[in-house]
Order: structure tokens, then sequence, then C-alpha cells
């Protein structure tokens, strides 16, 4: 898909949006307030992309989602977007965890990086992801639902940095164990890490008709708790 007109999305966290790139260089980003609603803002955030590059949807080459985990009204949101994109224009659609996108917003050289979210009930999903010369992407962490102490427990071995909103919800427990946490502003531009880790392979393609996100657990009302 090289040298394809591509779009990002991602709505897995409370600060959502969407990327336009081209060769993994981005070519505009719109990040969507933690206060909006992602259901609202999407399509208008995609749209002033497109105008700002002068471009249309017919001519998008590809369309690569934040598959998850996170919030489940959040995932869907973006997930039936993309499907809609890629179904209505025929092109391939590529996802990529949530969590390797915001570990790669924070890669550094060749250092682990493990990025959290919030899973609430005292979780975290958790991944740790190395990246090889910024030019590719090893998984040493699978992502999980997993107690904080768990990945701790687990992840510190690997010096790694912390990234991530659930990193900066819980980042003096993680300080207190040893952690280092990123600061506020990095793992937290998930669409334009979805360009580069297209780019440099991070991202399968899949069955738009067939596929659905990995949420890694029952939903709430799935489960018959809040």
């Amino acid at each position: 898909m090289n040298g394809g007109l591509l779009l990002a999305l991602d709505t897995s966290t409370p600060l959502g949006g969407a990327a336009l790139g081209r060769n993994g260089t981005v070519l505009g980003e719109v990040l969507l307030g933690v206060r909006s609603r992602h259901s609202e803002s999407l399509l208008p955030a995609i749209d002033f992309l497109l105008r700002n590059a002068d471009a249309r949807p017919a001519d998008l080459q590809g369309i690569i989602i934040g598959e998850g985990p996170g919030s489940f009204t959040g995932v869907r949101i973006a997930a039936a977007t993309a499907k809609g994109f890629a179904h209505a224009l025929g092109v391939p659609l590529l996802a990529c965890s949530s969590l390797a996108a915001a570990a790669a917003s924070s890669a550094q050289a060749d250092r682990p990086v493990c990025a959290l979210f919030d899973a609430r009930r005292d979780e975290v999903y958790a991944a740790c992801y190395r990246f090889p010369g910024l030019a590719g992407i090893e998984t040493l962490l699978a992502p999980a639902p997993r107690a904080l102490d768990d990945v701790l427990a687990d992840a510190l071995a690997l010096r790694p940095i912390f990234a991530g909103e659930g990193a900066h919800r819980y980042a003096d427990t993680i300080r207190a164990a040893g952690g280092e946490v990123a600061p506020p502003h990095a793992g937290g531009a998930i669409p334009a890490a979805l360009l580069w880790l297209a780019s440099v392979g991070g991202a399968i393609e899949v069955d738009a008709a067939g596929w659905e996100p990995a949420y890694l657990r029952p939903s709430g009302a799935e489960r018959g708790t809040p």
C-alpha cells in the first residue's frame, strides 16, 4: 500500500481521533477532545482532514483502524466507521492494536514501551513492545486485561517506559514500584502512530465484512455488571 493515501482512525480511549498520511508521513491529524462525543465528531474530523489535503474519500487507498482494546462504545464507533469506508470504497482495511499504537507514539530506539489503558474494575489493558531500529515492532507482552500489580511484576524486568492514559492514571503506583512513566503528551496521538505502524508492517489486513474489534473481555452488559 506504499504511496497510497491512508486514513487512520481510533476512538478506543477518551482522546480519539483521525489521521491522514502517505508513505508513513502524516499529512494531518485531528484529535477529538476527551469531553466530545466521538460518534458525532469523527466524521466531521475526517471531512476536515480530506478537505485540507485537497482530497476526496475516493482518493483513499486504505483504512487503518485501532482495533482496541479500550472503551467498548468508543472502539465500536471507529470500527463501524472504518468498516463502512472500506466497504463503500472497496479499499483494504488494516487493523492494529490500539495499545501498540500508543506504545509506538512513545518509541525510543530499542527501549521497550509498555502501553496501559484504564480497564476499570482495578485492571488495565496492557501490552509491551519493542521497536527495533524504529523500523518494526516486536511484541514482548501480548495485549490483555490484567491487574496493574501483575503487569508491573512481569514488565519491570524489561526496564520499559510506561505510556498511555492508563499509565498516567496510575503514574504514582508505577513510579513507586521503580517504573518510568512517559510525559503526558506521549502515547496520546494514536491515529498518527497507526500510520507509522502500517508503514513498517505493524498492521494486518483484515476482511472488512467479518472483522470485529479486539475487546479482550466481555462488556459489562454481557457480564451483567456495571
